[in-house]
């Protein structure tokens, strides 16, 4: 019994076989490909399919059930050689300085460009620039479980993983529409925290669980005062289920952004069937501190210098303090359907999510996707999808990639689409 524990937990720690030697191995991912998006010429793109990796892991069996493990994983991105990629569509996105009229004279037309400029992220992913920072872990697997100390990803974003049927990844993902009101303002999910501890445990039925706490300066992007995830699963024979939750808590002791996500994936013969349901609530935005900071740090002395009096800019800073810490707020829920068809050495994938946008914007998206994933050898593949987002009033969203959010259109409530043909080769 405790060797089928042991067993089961290492598999859910990892995604690869080799880890059940006492050894360290070296593995990564390197994808990359075209993507041709609405009303943009093509460009090569980094992990289209999976995020570019390379990282080491490894366990040592210490003796008594007890095995110590490890595992860095870096990301990598194939086009640059660096490991932060910026937005794959990078138009400007205009919902978080909505409501901001009093920006829009023409005296302050130049102050209106570098609030959006500021607002807008050069770096879409791993702005810290941090050398491992898909994974960076180290635990101990015991007769009763697991316990790991890192960055690793959270409860609730496995689940939400789970139950995509584009696998995190292309412009299919289920992922591409939820990030925030109207475009990609914020994430729709904490997919890693940081500084936090973990418990995981896998039984022989096939139940399993997970749960996570970060202290000071977890969540995905450092911001949070306390980190919460947990998410309870069922892995066995042609089930793959689950739910999750997911809760962080800004550095004011303020709720921020809190997820539950139900879902997971069925095979039925040929087909593999996918279904989910993501909600994600955020009345206090993590990154509101940023965001105060692009006018009083950035723009403010630029007012001053132009002599404009102490009186008007305190006004300004108000009217913009006021609206984007509205703007920054989610309220939404989204679902997917999707499917695998094995189909001569490869698979036809499809699926179609809608995003509800519960705020006055109701900037609802729907997006649906249909590719083919080929085999060439059993480490190696191409694939090519084609994707297509319909925006409403303020949405902005467009397709991106597993490592780099999509962006935005050019025109509010415009409907964007891509294709993406790449190679994936893991190793």
């Amino acid at each position: 019994m405790k060797t089928k524990l042991i067993a089961g937990v290492i598999a859910t720690c990892f995604a690869a076989p080799v880890l059940a030697q006492s050894s360290v191995t070296i593995y990564g991912i390197a994808d990359a490909g075209f993507m041709k998006t609405k009303g943009e010429s093509a460009k090569l793109v980094s992990g289209i399919a999976d995020g570019s990796r390379i990282g080491l892991k490894g366990t040592e069996d210490i003796g008594g059930g007890f095995k110590a493990i490890f595992n860095l994983e870096a990301r990598v991105e194939l086009d640059t050689g660096t490991q932060s990629p910026g937005l794959v569509t990078p138009n400007q996105g205009f919902y978080l300085t909505k409501g901001m009229d009093a920006f829009k004279s023409p005296a302050l037309a130049s102050t209106l460009s570098s609030l959006r400029t500021g607002l807008q992220p050069a770096v879409a992913v791993n702005s810290e620039k941090a050398l491992f920072d898909r994974t960076a872990m180290v635990g101990l697997i015991t007769p009763v479980g697991a316990i790991m100390i890192g960055r690793m990803y959270t409860p609730g974003y496995e689940v939400f993983a789970a139950a995509d049927a584009f696998e995190t990844g292309t412009g299919g993902t289920w992922g591409g529409i939820t990030g925030g009101t109207a475009g990609f303002t914020a994430l729709g999910a904490d997919i890693r925290s940081q500084k936090s501890i973990q418990y995981r445990i896998a039984t022989p039925s096939g139940l399993g669980g997970s749960l996570m706490y970060g202290t000071k300066n977890s969540g995905y992007l450092g911001r949070y005062n306390k980190f919460l995830g947990a998410a309870v699963t069922y892995k066995k024979g042609n089930f793959d289920l689950g739910v999750g939750h997911n809760q962080g808590e800004d550095l004011q002791g303020r709720k921020s952004l809190t997820t539950t996500t139900v879902g997971g994936s069925v095979k039925m013969g040929d087909f593999k069937l996918f279904a989910g349901y993501h909600d994600q609530v955020n009345r206090n935005s993590a990154l509101l501190a940023d965001y105060f900071n692009v006018f009083t740090g950035s723009v403010a002395p630029g007012l001053r210098a132009a002599g404009v009096p102490a009186a008007n800019i305190a006004a300004l800073n108000k009217i913009y303090n006021d609206n984007i810490t509205r703007n920054s707020q989610v309220d939404a829920s989204s679902y997917q359907l999707g499917m695998h068809y094995r189909l001569g050495q490869g698979r036809l994938m499809a699926s179609a999510a809608r995003q509800n946008d519960r705020t006055a914007s109701n900037s609802d998206a729907t997006l649906v996707a249909v590719g083919y994933d080929y085999n060439i050898s059993a480490r190696t593949d191409i694939y090519s999808v084609l994707s297509h987002i319909k925006n409403q009033n303020d949405g902005q969203y467009t397709p991106g990639a597993a490592g780099s959010p999509g962006g935005f259109t050019k025109v509010a409530g415009e409907d964007s689409h891509a294709i993406q043909i790449g190679v994936r080769h893991r190793f």
